[in-house]
């Protein structure tokens, strides 16, 4: 677990350093006119929260996600969201089912999702924040190989995750 904290305090602070030398440029529209794209960021203007285009684990460069997805429980997960509210300022959490639901792209090609405003995205689930209510004891995920919401994983098992906070 040390080792865990290590390696993703380390990818957070270069990414922060990245940050700050890069800046975050002009904002772009999509052509669906959904998400504004600042650099790493996403604005998504249905739900109103910023997104980080990347998941955790990768790292923005050159306009893609450079680096490998972590898959992480859940405590692994509000851990690397710790470390991202002390490395990149802000309230970063996991997102909610609807806000992930929200960025399914049902005519897309797996992964169900607009790669070109989230590149590197992986075709398979992403943690949510949220319990599942008919299974207290599982949390909601929401899967890019499919754009199916599941209700049924525990915990302890290892899922991508991505960042969101409120505008």
């Amino acid at each position: 677990m040390r080792r865990f904290i290590r390696t993703l305090s380390g990818f957070i602070c270069v990414f922060s350093l990245w940050l700050a030398a890069a800046g975050t440029g002009l904002a772009q529209t999509t052509s669906e006119g959904t998400y504004v794209v600042r650099g790493d960021r996403v604005i998504d203007l249905r739900s109103g929260v910023e997104w980080l285009r990347c998941s955790v684990g990768q790292l923005y460069q050159d306009g893609t996600c450079v680096g490998e997805v972590l898959r992480l429980s859940q405590d692994e997960a509000a851990e690397a969201v710790r470390i991202a509210n002390d490395e990149l300022g802000g309230i970063w959490r996991l997102p909610t089912r609807e806000e992930l639901e929200y960025l399914v792209c049902t005519s897309c090609d797996a992964p169900k999702i607009d790669d070109t405003v989230f590149p590197g995205t992986v075709s398979e689930p992403y943690w949510t924040g949220q319990k599942n209510w008919i299974s207290p004891k599982n949390l909601w995920s929401v899967n890019f190989m499919t754009g199916h919401s599941y209700g049924r994983f525990f915990p302890y098992q290892r899922l991508a995750v991505r960042l969101v906070r409120d505008r």
